[in-house]
């Protein structure tokens, strides 16, 4: 059989070489994207402005056109009490996460509600939760656990950092009453008590009030676990648990 001239090992040499150029030239360009951000990100944080990764740089330290520098992000809400906590409580539920509201005097009630509806017989929760749970259930502290013996605890309870209202986001920073990483990522079910007074408006509210907590394994939860990575369909329960509910208290539970 005779091979076309555009099909010979010499010509699919050629192609071979041609995609290989294009593929690092993407990888170039990526790599300078990401030295991009990264370097206004660092430079965000000290207060200044970054130069592009082209080396240029607005006089006297400027923005450059169509660069943002710090002071045009918004660094503290505007909203507070009831309508904040709404506004949590909104994002929420559009991330899918089940809401509930307690006061302090309801809260342990409010608990065993939500573990009796989810009929979970065994629960797991970190040291220091300082929570008392249903009489119904048995609870285990993770002292340690493996991901296999976490899997058996149908759900897991413990309370919070912060809350950020516009994002709809729960951290978690591994402390007393929040624990290891691993044991709000294996059982299915997730129950976190937020106080009203964890919640903020915003992102950068958020960072200033962890500040303390650099240094530990930050979680940052915005309902349940997802992803659409196949056929963009969605999966809930793939990286986590399944199904996550916080309970907002509050002194009047409004």
């Amino acid at each position: 059989m005779t091979v076309p001239p555009d099909m010979g090992p010499a010509n699919t040499g050629l192609a071979n070489t041609g995609s290989s150029d294009a593929l690092q030239a993407g990888a170039v360009q990526a790599n300078r994207a990401r030295a991009d951000v990264l370097a206004r990100i660092r430079t965000a944080v000290r207060g200044g402005t970054a130069p592009s990764t082209d080396g240029a740089a607005a006089p006297g330290g400027a923005a450059l056109p169509g660069q943002l520098s710090p002071g045009d992000y918004r660094q503290h809400g505007e909203l507070s009490g009831a309508a904040l906590l709404d506004l949590l409580a909104e994002r929420l539920a559009d991330y899918k996460a089940q809401v509930r509201r307690a006061t302090p005097e309801t809260l342990a009630e409010e608990v065993g509600a939500a573990l009796t509806r989810r009929s979970a017989g065994r629960v797991v929760v970190p040291p220091g939760l300082e929570l008392t749970l249903p009489a119904v259930a048995e609870v285990c502290v993770d002292d340690g656990l493996t991901a296999a013996e976490l899997d058996t605890f149908d759900a897991v309870v413990t309370k919070a950092a912060v809350a950020i209202a516009e994002t709809g986001t729960i951290v978690l920073d591994g402390s007393a009453g929040q624990g290891r990483r691993a044991a709000t990522l294996v059982p299915d079910y997730h129950l976190c008590v937020v106080d009203a007074s964890q919640v903020v408006q915003l992102v950068p509210e958020a960072i200033a009030r962890l500040a303390g907590s650099q240094r530990r394994p930050l979680t940052w939860i915005s309902g349940p676990s997802a992803t659409s990575d196949i056929e963009l369909e969605r999966v809930e329960g793939v990286h986590g648990p399944r199904t996550l509910e916080v309970i907002l208290v509050t002194a009047d539970g409004g």
